[in-house]
């Protein structure tokens, strides 16, 4: 699972895409009890959600042609700029070329070669996420893709990472970590659109888990607050119970209550 103890190639930050941030930040308040904070006014409307004071996420309200509502999932870098470059070089694309982010950073948006949006993070003044692996923050990473070998040799030549199969009831499961991290590292997982149980993946994106002290009673909060359900709350053996969600913009996510860790 994550931590903050951000490597070179870890997801160290991630943002929420919205027309409506004002309701977003209703709708996240109540599921995972978070807050808002404006970036203030040279941050173009950027802003920060927190947990307790500690930030869990960033947002921003999206205009018209700026792409759907969604979550965006960016990775640490130290050198942007190179790894854009790695990225076009190994067949992604860079919608959002390499910016500065006043002295927080530099960012980039990047497409992988089935698609698939994702962001990189050279931290500056801002490290990463303040909070991650714990209930109400991000715990877990998934990429739903068309070409898992293809995918797994863009992301390890872009951002180092290494894929290994672990086994899982009915098969296996393709795990991500960054390079020389082993079991201690991995922070996600590739699946292949046409392997999703539930039929309801079909284009390539990164999807986010949120840690949550009780699936069935997320779910239903998230219900009654306009968001709708992807996938109902499901146990999987030694994982933990999961649910597939949007928000009522539409922005996928998932939530999880993660299983004891085995000893």
């Amino acid at each position: 699972m994550l931590t903050t103890r951000f490597v070179t190639g870890a997801p160290n930050w991630i943002d929420l895409g919205t027309p409506d941030i004002e309701g977003a930040t209703s709708f996240y308040r109540a599921l995972f009890g978070w807050d808002f904070r404006s970036a203030g006014p040279e941050g173009g409307g950027y802003g920060f959600f927190q947990l307790g004071g500690r930030t869990v996420a960033g947002g921003m309200q999206s205009g018209e042609g700026q792409g759907p509502p969604s979550w965006t999932v960016s990775f640490q870098t130290s050198d942007v700029d190179a790894t854009a470059k790695a990225a076009e070089q190994a067949g992604g694309g860079v919608p959002a070329p390499p910016m500065d982010v006043m002295d927080a950073g530099r960012m980039a948006i990047l497409t992988d070669t089935t698609g698939a949006v994702f962001g990189l993070w050279q931290p500056g003044r801002i490290k990463g996420l303040d909070i991650a692996g714990e209930t109400g923050s991000l715990c877990w990473v998934e990429l739903y893709t068309t070409d898992v070998p293809k995918v797994a040799a863009f992301y390890g030549a872009v951002l180092g990472l290494e894929t290994s199969a672990v086994p899982f009831p009915g098969g296996s499961y393709t795990c991500v970590n960054p390079a020389g991290t082993g079991d201690d590292g991995m922070f996600g997982g590739v699946v292949d659109v046409d392997d999703d149980p539930t039929g309801i993946e079909t284009t390539p994106y990164w999807l986010p888990y949120f840690e949550v002290a009780d699936t069935d009673a997320t779910v239903a909060t998230a219900q009654e607050h306009g968001g709708q359900v992807r996938m109902p709350a499901t146990d999987l053996e030694g994982v933990g119970r999961i649910a597939r969600l949007t928000d009522p913009f539409g922005a996928r996510f998932a939530v999880i209550k993660s299983a004891p860790a085995q000893m």
